[in-house]
């Protein structure tokens, strides 16, 4: 049989003390010329105190000098002056042995027992239960990310033909539609294409009546083909100026008209984020008047720790939590995992979309991502009131009796803003404290960590 490790250097205090206090006429005295025999009772660990059922070797009651021993440590049924760990009457299914060590973590034994005086006491305690359902989605990585702009949803306006802005038609935090003007524009390229397209159609016009002559010329056999041949090249070349000009002036958004005035168009619908420069600038292709940005969907780039990296796929939901909207969750579905980890960080980038139509999340916000799978093997799922902390230990009461409530530690993963998820510790069926589930674990707590079996006589008491 294992015992817990931890308390196997005070078993071996324990049979020393049994050697060194015990009945005198149970441990005989030797003299120091004859070599001393060891007492079969007291050197076994496994033998049993026949009278109080626990081990010989820890028993408290044959060795009150252990007692001190046990408390200093938290490890105390105060009600039945023994060790919490293993009291025989608060843990019969113990045998008397040793389970359990409070010391290590300095939080309420598994199975610890809290007894209301009656079910009239729980009831006016306000306790409720749940049962444990079976797990279904369970949020298998928990880590950091960042909501980004979509690059295919975000502009920088440029101007395509040099000018001069002579006014704005929007403010920054406007919202555009695709094609709605941004800004006046006055532009002598755009005159000088305005000039050539209108000289090109009065080529074409000409260039199409003499060709319609010489075709009616050489008919007559007045005229040679190569006279219309070349008023055929003459229509040709007008109309290749003509389509050239007009797509220079779609290219600058500015359509036909006379003069060099247009209007700058938005490439894309979002919100105007930036405008630069004033009115009476001179600008160049190369000069950025707006910035745009259409945040209806975001990116959540997540630093998946490198641990977890064969956790994470694509495909998998994902729910955002954002401390600036504590009561809202936000769902993705992962699009991309990257093939490699970040030398620097230690963590794979993982992309997933989220819909922000209703424009709640703004880029560059931190969040924090679960990521979830579904698995058989993803535990059962409990309410959130359900699951207590101290000491660093996670763990829910089970209800066994009217009164009657066992501490079960737990290992959980986040699953929602109502639900854990309980990953070993529990099995579906069962009925877990919610609404009351404080308060027990305060009882486990009167006195020092592990105090033993709680009585609870009435509410606060």
């Amino acid at each position: 049989m294992t015992y817990c490790i931890a308390l196997s250097a005070l078993l071996c205090f324990a049979l020393a003390a049994c050697q060194g206090t015990g009945d005198p006429a149970q441990v005989p005295v030797q003299s120091s010329a004859t070599p001393q025999t060891p007492v079969t009772e007291a050197s076994d660990p496994e033998a049993m105190c026949a009278e109080h059922g626990v081990l010989e070797a820890v028993c408290t009651k044959c060795n009150p000098k252990l007692a001190p021993i046990f408390k200093s440590k938290g490890d105390w049924c105060a009600e039945h002056d023994f060790p919490e760990s293993f009291c025989p009457i608060c843990h019969p299914d113990k045998g008397g042995r040793p389970s359990v060590d409070l010391t290590v973590d300095g939080a309420p034994a598994n199975g610890m027992v809290v007894k209301l005086k009656s079910a009239e006491v729980a009831r006016q305690s306000g306790i409720e239960t749940a049962e444990v359902q079976p797990g279904g989605e369970a949020a298998v990585v928990v880590a950091t990310a960042t909501l980004v702009v979509d690059n295919s949803k975000s502009a920088l306006v440029n101007v395509t033909l040099p000018g001069v802005i002579r006014g704005f038609r929007v403010d920054v935090g406007a919202s555009v539609s695709q094609g709605q003007p941004l800004a006046l524009i006055e532009s002598a390229e755009l005159a000088h294409e305005r000039a050539s397209l209108q000289s090109a159609r009065a080529r074409s016009t000409v260039a199409e009546a003499t060709y319609a002559r010489a075709k009616d010329l050489f008919e007559k056999g007045i005229v040679s083909s190569v006279e219309l041949e070349i008023a055929r090249r003459d229509v040709e070349e007008a109309s290749a100026d003509i389509s050239a000009s007009l797509a220079s002036l779609d290219m600058a958004g500015a359509g036909e008209g006379e003069g060099g005035l247009y209007e700058l168009l938005a490439p894309i619908p979002g919100v105007v984020t930036q405008r630069h420069l004033s009115v009476g600038t001179r600008v160049d292709p190369e000069s950025t008047l707006f910035a745009i940005v259409n945040t209806s969907v975001l990116w959540a780039e997540i630093n998946v720790p490198e641990a977890h990296a064969a956790d994470v796929s694509e495909g998998q939901r994902v729910v955002l939590e954002v401390d600036a909207l504590p009561d809202r969750e936000f769902v993705g579905v992962i699009k991309y995992v990257a093939p490699v980890i970040d030398a620097g960080t230690r963590t794979i980038k993982a992309r997933a979309l989220i819909d922000n139509r209703e424009g709640a999340l703004r880029g560059n916000m931190f969040a924090r991502a679960h990521i979830l799978s579904r698995s058989s093997d993803a535990g059962v799922t409990v309410p959130r009131t359900a699951v207590q902390e101290t000491g660093g230990v996670q763990m829910v009461f089970i209800r066994v009796g009217e009164s009657e409530y066992h501490v079960r530690r737990v290992r959980t993963l986040p699953s929602d803003e109502a639900h854990m998820i309980v990953m070993s510790g529990l099995s579906a069926g069962e009925r877990v404290v919610t609404t009351g589930s404080f308060l027990l674990k305060t009882e486990t707590l009167k006195g020092s960590i592990g105090a033993g079996c709680c009585e609870v006589e009435k509410p606060g008491s």
